[in-house]
């Protein structure tokens, strides 16, 4: 399979669920949504997709299905993470002999493993595959970050291995990324918000929460700093940052998927417990931030 770059909007896609199963028309009609507004690539069930509460057999249905609806046309990046290495690998084997161009893999959770047993994690998961590998580093969901002399050693191991999602909230840390490996290192970042923050210090794009929606604002807006059009790009992000902020005032998903059936991309917010639907204190926050968008 020939490589693809992997930069640019990456939507970090949800899984719709009706009557609590897996809504694959609705799945259907988000991708070629999101392929009408000119994503760069897709990327099925990480944790935006619920993967926790999914099963293995519907983990991969749903990596299948989005595989068959893009037929080739976008990137596909597969979530394949987990607390155990063992099925970190297994998953990431199933992804490749589906088709997926690449393979996103979260730090593991709750073990809080140090940075050899990190390292070996990474190493087993890489030894599945000679697909891109994007080692995804959220904190304040894992408890652990994956450090720079960490991905140091991965990078120089596996040529596959040169893509991060940083979620940890700091732009100085995309610095000690880049300083570190600089052009060996692909960073995107893992918050809407701080996209263009990351992308002035040498970020490459995002894995969108907010695409779902909105895909050809925030896929503009990361043109145009791509294309160092910050004045541009920053009209843009002023227009979406309440809409940013909105979408994370309850738990990822939640917000997200209240305002794609708002939208009727979708035909239902429902989430898996224990995710609940929004508390009413907050739905006229959403309101109101999507309201904003149409003026």
């Amino acid at each position: 399979m020939k490589s693809r770059p992997l930069t640019g909007t990456l939507t970090a896609l949800v899984t719709p669920f009706k009557n609590h199963e897996v809504a694959y028309r609705d799945l259907e009609k988000l991708v070629e949504h999101q392929i009408k507004g000119g994503i760069d690539g897709l990327v099925p069930v990480g944790t935006t997709g619920e993967s926790p509460t999914l099963s293995h057999e519907e983990h991969m249905d749903v990596i299948r299905a989005v595989i068959a609806s893009v037929r080739g046309r976008v990137p596909v990046i597969a979530g394949t993470g987990s607390n155990s290495t063992h099925e970190a690998v297994e998953l990431t084997q199933h992804a490749h002999a589906a088709g997926a161009d690449g393979m996103l893999v979260v730090t593991p959770y709750y073990n809080k493993p140090n940075q050899e047993g990190l390292f070996r994690h990474y190493c087993a998961v890489a030894e599945a595959t000679d697909r891109p590998i994007i080692l995804y580093s959220i904190p304040s969901r894992c408890s652990i970050e994956i450090g720079v002399p960490t991905m140091e050693r991965l990078r120089a191991r596996y040529s596959h291995v040169r893509w991060i999602k940083e979620a940890g909230g700091s732009v100085d840390r995309v610095d000690q990324l880049k300083q570190a490996m600089g052009k060996d290192i692909t960073v995107l970042s893992g918050d809407d918000v701080l996209t263009l923050p990351f992308m002035a210090v040498g970020a490459e794009g995002v894995i969108s929460v907010a695409s779902n929606l909105v895909v050809r604002e925030v896929a503009q807006m990361v043109r145009l700093a791509a294309a160092n059009d910050y004045a541009k790009a920053m009209r843009i992000h002023q227009q979406l940052y309440p809409l940013f902020k909105a979408l994370f005032i309850e738990p990822n998903p939640v917000p997200i998927k209240t305002a794609l059936a708002r939208a009727g991309i979708i035909g239902s917010a429902a989430v898996r417990l224990p995710l609940c639907e929004m508390s009413t204190a907050n739905l006229p926050i959403l309101a109101k931030a999507l309201g904003a968008l149409r003026r």
